[in-house]
């Protein structure tokens, strides 16, 4: 009886990682995080939220892809010293300098365009360095695919039905809760949990709101400052949102989605020519 195909490089031997070079020159790395989801969603949210769609794409696709990276920069969720989130962030540098280097030891092993795949949508306030540096160094192709809850309203308007005030692609709505669902009904607790929606932090004056979870702090209805803001400081449960439309349902239809447009978007780098002229990375000169 024949194996089954492994997609996932950590459970491959390098006769396997060679196979698949054979077959294509593109790697997934999907990119989690660990923090707060308000009361009712796990840590794991964000890293359910691109890892299950990585995993079907790179099947459609066929395509290797990298074990979920599970932590991302998420400074915004911690809470006050001794008081639990049970948020995990890395430091901007240190988490630009990790995905340099996966990215760099995927170069050196053969593949040229790596597909860096967030379900955290601030990851994507510190990759960017750490991409324009593997693209100016090595000439591979390197980008982040948005798997994140923020993207899908507008590539899954048929599947949600939250209103835009609503918030269902923010912290813990109803797309992240769904998807939780998806993976494990037992994690999400809606019974701790109410609708909770943003406010302007108490230091602001009354020309400030604050309708979603953005850097943003609007000022006379304009977004006119990007404010380093802690997730606490506007959101008084850590959920922004309704999360009571959720369901399984949508939330299996939601990985599909990602999956497919993921599988497409693949099938266009394809044929992208990447010469990388700095292949090696041989840390034993460093």
């Amino acid at each position: 009886m024949a194996k089954e195909k492994v997609y996932n490089l950590y459970h491959c031997g390098y006769l396997d990682v060679r196979e698949w070079l054979k077959e294509t020159d593109i790697v997934l790395v999907p990119l989690g995080s660990c923090e707060q989801h308000g009361r009712h969603l796990p840590v794991c949210t964000d890293g359910v939220a691109t890892d299950i769609p990585v995993q079907r794409a790179a099947r459609l696709a066929n395509v290797p892809h990298m074990p979920l990276i599970w932590f991302g920069y998420s400074p915004q969720h911690l809470h006050p010293a001794g008081l639990a989130s049970g948020t995990v962030t890395i430091r901007a540098t240190i988490y630009q300098n990790l995905l340099y280097d996966v990215a760099r030891c995927l170069i050196h092993n053969g593949f040229n365009k790596i597909v860096f795949a967030t379900g955290h949508t601030s990851n994507m306030k510190v990759v960017d360095p750490a991409l324009r540096r593997l693209r100016y160094e090595t000439g591979a192709f390197v980008c982040v695919f948005r798997n994140d809850a923020e993207a899908a309203p507008a590539f899954a308007p048929d599947i949600i039905e939250n209103p835009p005030e609503e918030t269902p692609g923010w912290h813990g709505s109803e797309i992240e809760t769904s998807e939780v669902m998806a993976f494990n009904q037992d994690l999400v607790h809606l019974e701790r949990t109410d609708k909770d929606f943003p406010h302007a932090p108490a230091w602001a004056g009354k020309s400030f709101s604050k309708v979603n979870g953005s850097p943003y702090l609007i000022y006379n209805g304009l977004n006119v400052a990007w404010v380093p803001m802690d997730h606490q400081e506007y959101s008084d449960t850590g959920l922004i949102g309704n999360p009571f439309r959720a369901s399984a349902e949508k939330g299996e239809a939601l990985f599909n989605r990602k999956a497919e447009i993921m599988a497409k978007f693949i099938d266009e780098i394809r044929g992208i020519e990447v010469k990388v002229h700095n292949r090696s990375y041989d840390t034993r000169s460093f």
